[in-house]
């Protein structure tokens, strides 16, 4: 009996350990075969870098057709934590106004982000505001009238 004892105890501490360990995903573009960061300003054209990386992961909003963005980012989460991102790679590629050669390829990381603050105030509506009481008991008596068998309205329904 002493010599399982020792196997429970490892097989615990093994269970537990890799409890304690990250549940990692990789979200957006996955480079396979060639990396974004690989794009040479001047020599690779729109053609070229579709054959090598596909479609982008997004556009410019307003210059879809010069700006072109490849997103990928990896997050770990913990149990019952949230995801917390633990890389982000942006590469965005820029053509000639006029080409389809590549003007220029600049990579961003995490660290280049911002956070943003929510703005937490509402928009008001017109209107007043109905107290829960009001809602609650607001549609009491909006409901039709009972059918009558002519369905004739404004008759009296016979007793």
């Amino acid at each position: 009996m002493s010599r399982f004892v020792p196997i429970f105890v490892a097989v615990s501490l093994a269970g537990l350990s890799a409890a304690c360990a990250p549940t990692i995903g990789s979200n957006g573009f996955q480079a396979i075969d060639a990396k974004p960061q690989d794009i040479v300003a001047g020599t690779d054209t729109k053609e070229t870098i579709l054959a090598r990386l596909g479609s982008p992961s997004t556009t410019s909003t307003f210059e879809p057709d010069q700006v072109w963005y490849y997103i990928s980012q990896t997050t770990e989460k913990y149990t019952y934590n949230r995801p917390v991102i633990s890389s982000r790679t942006i590469t965005e590629v820029t053509f000639e106004p006029n080409g389809d050669k590549v003007a220029g390829v600049r990579t961003l990381g995490l660290t280049d982000g911002q956070q943003i603050a929510m703005n937490v105030k509402e928009t008001p509506t017109r209107g007043r505001a109905l107290t829960v009481l009001e809602q609650l008991l607001g549609n009491v008596g909006r409901g039709q009238l009972p059918r009558t068998e002519d369905d004739t309205p404004g008759q009296r329904r016979p007793d």
